[in-house]
């Protein structure tokens, strides 16, 4: 734990964030890398698609537009920073391809995700970063409380996943599919009509935002 400062810069905080990097793929990331805020693409046509066709988890749960922060809001608030740590784990597509013979690996594989992006925002806290804040992968309503008959947090009440539930970064704005392909990695689109067979791999990402 270390003792707040008035600013971390240079060494530190460029040794911090390749520790964060390590960290994440100790957590079980294929990829991770560290990217600058300015190069995070934050677009309001991703969370149209959020509507149009309308996405089963709109409206769902307080992490999920139109409820969550909006592009705008999150383009203002990455002024502010300059680094953050991008994240990929790949996952067998028959895993991503929706089918109920593999919802509990689909929610396991997307828990893990949530979770990396949880110790991660935690190990930044720790270290100083206190206002890193992090975006998982997929509707947290059902990846959480898929179970459940509403999500808690929409009526006024304390979150059951209070911890670990945040917005998906496609939810806020981040074009998940142009980062990934900015920065190297592969990923394919995969919708309600793709054929696992037909996938190359299946890609989950997160991110968080540090310093």
């Amino acid at each position: 734990m270390e003792k707040i400062k008035p600013g971390t810069h240079g060494k530190k905080l460029q040794d911090d964030l390749e520790k964060y990097r390590a960290f994440a793929m100790e957590l079980g990331a294929s990829g991770a890398v560290i990217v600058k805020t300015e190069d995070i693409p934050v677009d309001e046509t991703v969370t149209l698609k959020c509507q149009v066709p309308r996405c089963f988890g709109y409206g769902a749960c307080a992490h999920c537009p139109p409820h969550t922060l909006k592009p705008a809001e999150l383009r203002e608030h990455l002024k502010k920073f300059r680094w953050a740590v991008f994240f990929t784990v790949e996952v067998p597509p028959d895993v991503i391809v929706r089918n109920k013979g593999t919802i509990k690996e689909r929610i396991a594989a997307y828990q893990g995700i949530y979770e990396i992006v949880s110790e991660l925002e935690s190990a930044a806290f720790y270290d100083g970063y206190y206002l890193s804040f992090g975006f998982g992968a997929g509707s947290c309503r059902h990846t959480f409380c898929s179970q459940m008959e509403s999500c808690v947090a929409l009526e006024g009440k304390k979150c059951r996943f209070a911890l670990r539930a945040r917005p998906s970064m496609e939810a806020v704005g981040i074009d998940v599919f142009k980062m990934a392909a900015q920065v190297g990695f592969d990923i394919y689109p995969i919708g309600s009509s793709a054929k696992a067979e037909d996938v190359p791999k299946g890609v989950l990402a997160g991110i968080v935002i540090i310093g």
